[in-house]
């Protein structure tokens, strides 16, 4: 059986009516910061036995149609989409991941708008989560602008005083701003920031940048090009992982 989307009605070039939709994203070469949906919005999940082949291109253009219309009356005419082309490939992706990385959260499709003044209902990209400890882990994302795979510790609270004795530390701190210096360029080093400096810490203190930290992730935004549509992505998603996995086992070990 074929699936096809309700709205957006046709491919690019000129997917998108004058004045009914925004223009495609295919262009943006975006690094924006992405915070994976951490929370209780997620489940542990597992494909039916499927093997990854990529995702297809109706999962980029199932979201660039509902940042256009982001509605139930949308959501609903596509949901056969978003099951096969989006959910069903994710599942298939994380149980090729899970041997190495261990089991994986897959984000529910849901905002919880009981409190937001946006109240679209839905989240306009796919996410999952390889958890190590509260907070800390790995993270893949799916949405119109392509794909995202990030690897860090995404929960302020208490961890916030562990993570600065250990950054404060001359041994531990140290270790920690080379592995960051390593990643940097290859990947964003993000995360929520003071944009003073913490209670108590010295101007001229050499890990200042590190200490504002209320979290820290490293990641990187993949465009659409071919090779996300075959199982490429699997090596891709997988690589950049193992090349996070010295800053994630620096915070695991640090904030534990």
């Amino acid at each position: 059986m074929t699936l096809k989307l309700a709205a957006p009605p046709a491919r690019r070039p000129g997917r998108f009516a004058a004045g009914v939709f925004p223009p495609p994203l295919w262009s943006l070469r975006s690094r924006r910061s992405v915070s994976p949906d951490t929370g209780a919005a997620g489940r542990v999940c597992q494909s039916e036995g499927m093997a990854f082949d990529g995702f297809p291109d109706e999962a980029l253009m199932f979201y660039e149609g509902l940042e256009a219309d982001n509605s139930k009356t949308y959501w609903t005419a596509n949901k056969p989409v978003y099951e096969t082309m989006v959910k069903a490939p994710m599942l298939a992706l994380l149980d090729e991941l899970a041997p190495e990385f261990g089991s994986p959260v897959l984000f529910r499709p849901y905002r919880d708008v009981r409190f937001a003044k946006d109240k679209t209902p839905y989240k306009t990209h796919q996410g999952a989560y390889f958890q190590v400890l509260d907070g800390i882990g790995y993270y893949v994302q799916l949405d119109a602008e392509g794909l995202y795979v990030a690897g860090g510790w995404w929960a302020p609270g208490e961890l916030t005083a562990r993570y600065r004795d250990a950054v404060d530390d001359q041994a531990a701190g140290a270790e920690l701003e080379k592995i960051v210096e390593e990643l940097r360029g290859d990947f964003a080093i993000e995360g929520e920031r003071l944009k003073t400096r913490p209670r108590g810490t010295p101007e001229g203190h050499p890990r200042l940048d590190l200490l504002r930290h209320k979290s820290l992730y490293a990641g990187v935004r993949f465009e659409p090009e071919p090779w996300i549509h075959t199982p490429e992505v699997l090596g891709r998603v997988r690589e950049a992982w193992r090349t996070l996995t010295p800053l994630v086992d620096w915070l695991r070990i640090r904030l534990s």
